[in-house]
């Protein structure tokens, strides 16, 4: 099978299936280069809610296709490209993780908002072992999600760590029982459909940088006409459950 990039769409929440099951799931250079427009399509779609991104079997990334890396010098660029289109990505996103997540893996996992594991699954950051120089953004962005420590120690080392372990240091959300992982996942995606677009975009933005005054007057104007809290207090009081319509504008 041809590696690829799989997607579609279901209930609001559309799946992105990492398939280079030759290279345990490995990302090759069409890959990298696909997935910004993959997300794009999916961004601009009022229908999505949510994503998923997960490998295809029992792996989900073992990182970048060595080959390609030796061959061609921008596919690390091409990399860093799609870890900020996923960080950007303004609906919210979780990695489904079974298996190896390992290196560029890691690096994408990293750049979602949230992260499920099976038991079994083992992570690592291991530009170490190559001689390669991680991207200070995908650096600072570990460091974030799990501090200082556990940063140097992946980074440093190289080494893997179990699942478990990515549960304690913040890497890992939930850890979940071998072969519920796809119904953990299905189950909490259906609760982020549910929930108001207009809450999650705009808590996205918020803690993506600084406060920008015509942004704080654009998300006040759009809590202000959307009727999304009023739907939401008309919920609560009628004992229902909510019908939040807003949707994010196109960009």
């Amino acid at each position: 099978m041809e590696p690829r990039l799989e997607h579609a769409v279901a209930e609001g929440v559309a799946t992105v299936v990492i398939s280079n099951p030759a290279k345990r799931n490995a990302m090759t250079t069409g890959m990298w280069r696909e997935l910004p427009a993959v997300l794009d399509r999916y961004a601009a779609d009022p229908g999505v809610r949510a994503l998923v991104l997960t490998g295809a079997g029992d792996t989900f990334c073992a990182g970048f296709d060595i080959g390609a890396l030796a061959e061609e010098a921008g596919v690390k660029g091409l990399a860093v490209e799609a870890e900020e289109a996923l960080a950007a990505f303004p609906k919210p996103t979780l990695a489904a993780v079974r298996g190896s997540c390992v290196g560029g893996g890691c690096q994408l996992a990293a750049a979602c908002d949230l992260r499920f594991a099976e038991e079994g699954s083992r992570f690592g950051v291991t530009p170490a072992r190559l001689g390669v120089v991680y991207p200070p953004s995908s650096t600072r962005r570990l460091e974030r999600l799990v501090g200082p420590g556990t940063a140097k120690y992946l980074l440093f080392s190289a080494e893997l760590i179990d699942a478990q372990r990515a549960l304690r240091t913040g890497l890992v959300d939930e850890v979940l029982p071998g072969g519920t992982l796809g119904e953990r996942v299905a189950e909490f995606t259906a609760v982020l459909a549910s929930r108001s677009q207009l809450s999650q975009v705009a808590a996205k933005e918020f803690m993506a940088g600084p406060d920008d005054p015509a942004r704080l007057a654009y998300w006040a104007e759009q809590a202000r006409h959307s009727g999304e809290e009023a739907e939401g207090v008309a919920a609560f009081l009628e004992r229902r459950p909510p019908r939040f319509a807003w949707t994010r504008p196109g960009p």
